[in-house]
């Protein structure tokens, strides 16, 4: 239904500009180009559309069948400049297409008098000067104008004899309105917020009855356009709830408590506050989506306002109604408005302690905030905070928010409690685990005695009020002391003169023996982590504590190094090798020994024996290698029944969280929970998450039990140790062969990818990857390859040169590489050269390892060929001084591990370690990988393992792109 009314019709007179409906000159300045193509097609959805000499409403239908809703304006300002409004109950809101389609139908309805008077004076010209001959010389007109010219001078004749229509009959006259002056009135929108509840008789929002989020609220506004007369006389209207015919007259006979009036409406006012109200985010509420007690509550609450989500009324408190007043907006709010925050009058933390055996949930924790003199949990509404607020997760923000900042709580029943960051900066930074875990069941939180440091971060000036947390923090206090035991005699048996940061981790080892707990000895490599337990165990001797054996459980390629060990360092020990198929007749004789050896791969062998023996003290060296709680090792380890617990190892995280869990599951069950709990509170949001507040927290938690030095800070006297990466270039047949093999496969990396995607693809990466990089060992390595005469051996031909050049300096040379059959090459080589050489690798039968070692040591051999796994941990090799890695690993720190077997205690000579990488290939990428994944290792995430392969499918692409 289309309806104009003669105003819209009339042309403009000539002096004025138009203003309304806006021309075409003044469409282009209101809306972009491509809005206005989009309004052309969209002419012939508009269902309804009324219009006036200032504006018009209508009813258009959009791309999706949806019907809008719209209401347009034009007026002048007090300097006469056009201003227009353009309203639409679409997601644009303001001059969209659909503004713009109506906006364009009511210029073409504007213009078309004017076009029919032109008309009219072309027909008029033609007939009195050239008669219809001349219509053959008119200009073009367009179609349709050419067409009604033509039916005009047809139909002349007849148009003009035609009988005259009868005459209409003439409309009812209204009755007279009061002859009444115009009177100014102030122009003010009020806005007025309440939240309704079942004390004001509301039950619920139709059709479930439900009422805000929990169940129990709603919040709402009314709006009114308000004008006050001079003598203080106040009339008033509701906000217009619809598009539709929301344009009032210029001026209106109103009835005020003073008698009727005739006011002057200040429009462009209107117009603007009618902006201001649909961009809040207000929308109309339906009456009859309210259910209510009884009618009469709902009586002056007829026309409400709302929010799409009452969460929303929360932001719409603290943006929009400031932006509002403002702009000169009234807000009144009704007492139990739930979004305006109430102020804390105290913040309560209670610690109550339930006596029961263990240490696991023996303490029971609240946290709670008065309000009104109402003590409210304060738990569930930091829980709610921080799944509204990512900030909280990372450390350097919360540092960044400022101590006076005020936070807004969510409360049950809508209410908003205002809290400092002074406040919630401290319990989150120290419990953010537990207020986050989303499993936590409402009520008190548990808590164990290894959880009281966290009342360390809380004191009496962070504004909390404690109750009975003083047994808490003294056991707090206790374990925070762990870090910094008291000094202690070496035992006078040592055959060895300890080193200052030696005789303070044998220190801290007695203090976890005196207090019950365990830990984690994590020196770098090569600071002697051995030699401090074997002192340990040696001054337990002494002491009269040691009244059952030790065991260590070791790798094989170890034992011998450690047998070696006790005998120098600790004669007075009696030490027992478990090893050889004759191993079984000893069973019955351990509690014979001070110490007994035995290694991972034995262990779940002879568990049953060593499960029937009581031990003094377990110790796990490289502990590193029951990092998967579900191997047979490291379930058997947690068979064995002992007083005390060690670890020791260089690299306590390797690879994921998940490992270290497992190492403290073994040292002290339940410390970090479960392997689920674990996974879900600590390893997803840290590793996955990147949170980095949680993985301080961590490292927090764990620190008094991990005793951790670096080389640089504690053996400052130990020579330089110099990296030189030596890059080779392929050539020839070699290099043409690393192009063919790369390119295959790529082809089948990209082929198994699109089938099974990344995750299901990793064995036949890992298969393609491993292939690039034996053709950059050697192109012997790979399968089904002939060695032709022109085939190059870069790194081969480069160790040619190298080798005897360092060994004529005098050099000791340690030469590594995790291929075993790389080895076999290079021994080969040497043999050639006749160079004298050694070769330490899986297949050294373990009973041979032992004197390799030591005539290497001796400096009976001054070269000894080592694959990376079998002599990558453990060994003191300290006669070497150089470092030869042939080739490079993902994972730096097992690099840095053999490095480590020659910079260590006991080495007076500077070290150099050569690193020989194929430039431009997989080799020289895997450099940059491991720089990136260094950067990971300095923090609590740790390292990358050295049994996967960690790489994204962005590094995927990188390792295998051409040769550069």
């Amino acid at each position: 239904m289309l309806e104009t009314s003669a105003a819209s019709a009339a042309p403009p007179g000539p002096s004025a500009p138009r203003i309304w409906p806006p021309t075409a000159e003044v469409l282009a300045r209101l809306f972009e180009r491509g809005r206005l193509q989009r309004a052309r097609q969209l002419q012939g959805q508009i269902l309804e559309l009324r219009a006036d000499g200032q504006g018009a409403s209508a009813r258009v239908r959009g791309a999706r069948e949806q019907v809008f809703e719209l209401d347009l304006q034009g007026v002048a300002d007090a300097s006469g400049q056009p201003r227009y409004s353009a309203l639409c109950s679409c997601r644009t809101q303001r001059f969209c297409e659909h503004a713009a389609a109506v906006l364009l139908r009511l210029q073409t309805e504007a213009d078309a008098p004017l076009r029919e008077a032109l008309l009219q004076q072309w027909v008029q010209a033609l007939r009195r000067k050239a008669g219809r001959e001349e219509l053959k010389r008119l200009p073009p007109l367009p179609e349709a104008d050419a067409a009604r010219l033509m039916d005009l001078l047809l139909r002349g004749d007849e148009e003009e004899q035609a009988p005259s229509p009868l005459p209409a009959a003439e409309p009812p006259v209204p009755p007279a309105e009061p002859d009444l002056g115009v009177e100014p009135a102030r122009f003010q929108p009020e806005l007025r917020l309440m939240t309704l509840g079942r004390g004001d008789g509301l039950l619920g929002l139709a059709p479930g009855g439900r009422l805000g989020p929990r169940g129990d609220h709603v919040s709402v506004a009314q709006l009114h356009w308000v004008y006050r007369f001079d003598d203080g006389c106040r009339w008033q209207t509701e906000a217009p709830r619809s598009l539709l015919n929301s344009r009032p007259p210029a001026q209106q006979l109103v009835d005020t408590p003073s008698g009727p009036r005739r006011l002057a409406r200040d429009l462009l006012a209107e117009a603007e506050a009618r902006d201001q109200l649909w961009a809040s985010g207000l929308v109309p509420l339906a009456p009859e989506q309210l259910q209510w007690r009884h009618p009469s509550a709902a009586q002056g609450l007829e026309a409400l306002w709302t929010l799409s989500q009452e969460e929303f009324f929360a932001a719409f408190w603290l943006e929009r109604v400031p932006a509002l007043q403002a702009a000169g907006w009234k807000v009144d709010v009704r007492p139990g408005f739930a979004h305006r925050p109430a102020p804390a009058e105290a913040w309560q933390l209670k610690i109550e302690k339930l006596g029961l055996p263990g240490r696991q949930g023996s303490w029971l924790l609240s946290l709670g905030v008065e309000v009104d003199g109402e003590t409210l949990d304060l738990a569930p509404m930091i829980a709610d905070l921080l799944r509204r607020d990512a900030r909280w997760f990372d450390a350097e923000a919360i540092a960044c928010i400022d101590d006076a900042a005020l936070i807004l709580l969510h409360a049950p029943g809508g209410r908003r409690i205002e809290a400092p960051g002074s406040i919630l900066k401290p319990i989150i930074g120290a419990m953010v685990d537990l207020l986050s875990d989303p499993k936590r069941a409402e009520g008190p939180i548990p808590l164990s005695d290894w959880d009281a440091g966290r009342l360390l971060a809380l004191d009496a000036r962070s504004g909390w009020q404690f109750q009975g947390d003083a047994d808490l923090r003294r056991l707090a206090q206790r374990l925070q002391q762990a870090g910094s035991p008291q000094p202690v005699a070496p035992p006078q048996g040592l055959a060895l003169t300890l080193r200052p940061y030696q005789r303070s981790g044998l220190a801290w080892l007695q203090y976890l023996r005196e207090q019950g707990l365990a830990g984690i000895l994590a020196d770098d490599m090569g600071l002697g982590k051995t030699a401090q337990a074997l002192a340990h165990l040696l001054l337990e001797k002494e002491a009269g504590r040691l009244d059952r054996p030790a065991l260590a459980v070791l790798p094989s390629s170890l034992l011998f190094n450690w047998l070696a060990e006790a005998r120098r360092v600790a004669p007075g020990l009696r030490v027992l090798l478990l090893q050889g198929p004759e191993r079984a007749r000893d069973f019955a004789r351990l509690g014979e020994f001070d110490l007994v050896l035995s290694t991972y791969p034995l262990l779940w062998r002879d568990i049953a024996a060593l499960a029937a023996q009581p031990w003094h003290l377990l110790i796990l060296d490289e502990a590193q290698t029951v990092k998967n709680a579900a191997s047979r090792a490291a379930q058997a380890v947690r068979r064995l029944n002992a007083r005390h617990r060690l670890c020791l190892t260089g690299t306590p995280l390797e690879n994921h969280l998940g490992e270290l869990w497992a190492q403290f599951d073994f040292l002290m069950p339940g410390f970090l929970g479960d392997a689920r709990s674990f996974a879900r509170l600590w390893r997803k949001p840290i590793e996955e998450n990147g949170e980095s507040l949680r993985a301080q927290l961590l490292a927090q938690r764990v620190r008094p039990f991990i005793l951790r030095r670096r080389k640089d800070q504690v053996a400052a006297e130990l020579p330089p140790l110099t990296e030189v990466t030596r890059r080779v270039q392929l050539y020839g047949a070699q290099r043409d062969l690393y192009e063919s093999v790369r390119v295959a496969a790529d082809t089948q990396v990209r082929r198994v990818l699109a089938r099974r995607g990344f995750a299901g693809a990793q064995i036949s990466v890992l298969d393609a990857l491993l292939k690039l990089r034996q053709v950059c060992c050697d192109p012997a390595l790979v399968k089904g390859v002939d060695l032709a005469p022109d085939m190059g051996r870069a790194k081969l031909e480069l160790l040619e040169q190298m080798l005897p050049e360092l060994l004529a300096e005098g050099r000791r040379v340690l030469v590594f590489s995790q291929f075993t059959e790389m080895l076999g090459l290079i021994e080969a080589l040497l043999q050639h050269l006749k160079l004298p050489s050694l070769t330490l690798s899986g297949d050294t039968p373990i009973g041979q390892r032992g004197e390799i070692v030591r005539r290497f040591q001796a400096e009976e051999i001054p070269l000894l060929l080592v694959s990376l796994k079998a002599g990558g941990v453990g060994l003191n090799l300290t006669a070497a001084d150089t470092v030869i890695h042939v080739d490079p690993w993902w994972n730096p720190a097992v690099e840095a591990q053999a490095s480590a077997r020659a910079h260590r205690i006991g080495q007076d000579k500077p070290v150099f370690v050569y690193k020989l990488v194929v430039g431009g290939s997989i080799e020289e990428r895997m450099l940059e990988l491991q720089a990136r994944k260094l950067a990971l290792a300095q923090g609590v995430l740790g390292e990358d393992g050295a049994d996967a392969a960690k790489f994204s499918a962005e590094d995927l692409a990188l390792l295998l792109a051409p040769l550069g």
